[in-house]
């Protein structure tokens, strides 16, 4: 390590321990902030997401657009995975350009430009432009929000994971209150009120964020630590928009069909990943030491993809089981398909503090991040057995505690992988691309993500025999993968080196 770099440990080490400092549930003061502007970005990004799918399936004259059911979900899961896949490009622009915490503040602006976009322009026009905005927005705040709280700590600092996992909280408040809010809207007013709300949630955040940003940031993520040149500067600005330009006229004149664009996003995504992986670990300037994580990285990465593969099936799969097979009756009123959305968060939201003090509290005793990871993959393929007893039944015949019971499931694996995955990266992360190894785990979320819409295809709840087949297949695969991270823990362990 250079000495820059062993000085900038301390003095963030020094940081961190300053006795006066203001703590925000014994964590970083910063944290308050990051938390609450990621809560409002989430709470307009689930608000939105609750009600899109529906939005493009349902019919004109119920304030749809009349996509065929198929292809919108392959347009959710292609969209998912470009949220992530937008990771890469502020990974990029970070690391290069504004450094990681301008990039979340103008990152932030986009997503609220988004959801105005699907607000007020009407049809696939307002539908295209939305979702573009919001996906790159979207990916640019996870990425560098959690490069600025990752900042916030030094690299063996116990209270990491638990800062991580409140962080996943504030994530879920927003994951909550979005659907609920989005869907009164809907109810109300319509598709587009409903996107409205979105818009003005993230505005709020955005002020919230200004007002705070002096005080609890400081100096955290405002570093460039690999500033582009000119020459650079030009070159990626005229490939994005070359990209763009071709995108657009490839799927304007149908040359590239709307039910692809989930397989092409995975294509995409994973060629990404790699390039980006050889990239850091060919760099003169990662160490032999950081580049031994690199390859520890490499099956917690599987491990990943496939989790978000199963868990996003909630925007895909599980919206389309809700509105067709779901009895979403309580008490006598019949929830909308888009509430079911807020099961999970709700779980989170309780249970994220448990686990971020269970992981405080045992601090180097807690399990290794492979193990968390084997087990979350057991506990996601496990959760999707308890399908089968419902395959193929009728219009409303799944009692609505089966869903619960099973999202309850998707929650236990959901905390053991993903916050810790998010904390992982910033662990791993080579001195001199911060920004990059967090958008390689992204870019495991993206491909993930645009799977579950791939998937999706293959899903047919009138057919209890492929019913059967899709989760027994995707359920039976997640738990082999699953023992194999356990058994293979302590070689991945012992590639990490000076953390677990």
């Amino acid at each position: 390590m250079s000495s820059t770099q062993t000085q900038a440990g301390a003095s963030d080490h020094s940081r961190v321990q300053e006795p006066e400092e203001r703590q925000f549930f014994g964590q970083p003061w910063g944290l308050a902030n990051l938390f609450g502007v990621e809560m409002w970005e989430r709470f307009s990004f689930y608000g939105m997401q609750a009600i899109v799918l529906l939005y493009m399936y349902y019919s004109v004259t119920d304030g749809g657009l009349g996509i065929p059911q198929a292809t919108a979900a392959s347009v959710v899961g292609a969209y998912g995975g470009l949220v992530y896949m937008a990771c890469l490009l502020a990974s990029i622009v970070a690391d290069k350009l504004f450094g990681s915490e301008r990039t979340l503040f103008y990152s932030a602006v986009m997503v609220m430009l988004g959801h105005i976009a699907l607000a007020v322009i009407p049809g696939v026009t307002g539908l295209g432009i939305g979702l573009v905005l919001i996906a790159i927005g979207s990916g640019g705040v996870k990425t560098t929000a959690q490069v600025v709280l990752g900042s916030l700590y030094t690299k063996d600092d116990p209270r990491r994971d638990g800062g991580f996992s409140i962080f996943y909280m504030g994530i879920n408040i927003g994951g909550l209150l979005g659907p609920l809010i989005a869907t009164a809207m809907w109810g109300w007013k319509g598709f587009h009120w409903g996107f409205g709300i979105a818009a003005v949630g993230m505005a709020v955040g955005l002020i919230q964020y200004m007002l705070m940003r002096k005080h609890t940031i400081k100096d955290a993520g405002h570093d460039v630590p690999n500033p582009a040149s000119k020459n650079q500067l030009v070159t990626s600005t005229i490939t994005i928009i070359a990209i763009v330009v071709i995108a657009t006229m490839l799927l304007a004149t149908g040359v590239v069909k709307m039910d692809w664009l989930a397989n092409i996003v995975t294509i995409i995504a994973l060629i990404a990943a790699v390039v980006l992986w050889v990239q850091m670990y060919r760099s003169e300037l990662t160490t032999p030491l950081e580049r031994k994580r690199l390859i520890g990285f490499i099956p917690l990465f599987i491990s990943g993809v496939l989790f978000f593969a199963i868990f996003q099936q909630q925007f895909t799969v599980l919206t389309i089981y809700s509105d067709v097979r779901l009895d979403r009756e309580i008490f006598g009123w019949e929830i909308p398909p888009s509430l079911v959305q807020s099961i999970n968060p709700i779980f989170i939201i309780i249970f994220s503090g448990v686990f971020a003090a269970l992981w405080t509290k045992l601090g180097k005793r807690q399990w290794s991040t492979p193990v968390k990871f084997g087990v979350a993959n057991v506990i996601i393929g496990v959760s999707l057995f308890f399908f089968l007893p419902f395959s193929g039944g009728a219009a409303n015949s799944t009692p609505m505690i089966a869903i619960v019971w099973i999202l309850f499931l998707f929650t236990m694996g959901e905390l053991m992988l993903s916050p810790v995955g998010n904390a992982l990266a910033t662990k791993v992360a080579p001195e001199a691309f911060p920004s990059r190894m967090m958008a390689v785990w992204m870019m495991a979320v993206s491909i993930g993500t645009s799977l579950a819409g791939s998937l999706a295809a293959y899903y047919d709840p009138s057919d209890a025999g492929a019913e059967n087949s899709f989760f027994i297949s995707l359920g039976v695969v997640s738990v082999i993968l699953g023992i194999i991270l356990l058994f293979i823990s302590k070689w991945v362990v012992k590639q990490f080196a000076t953390f677990r």
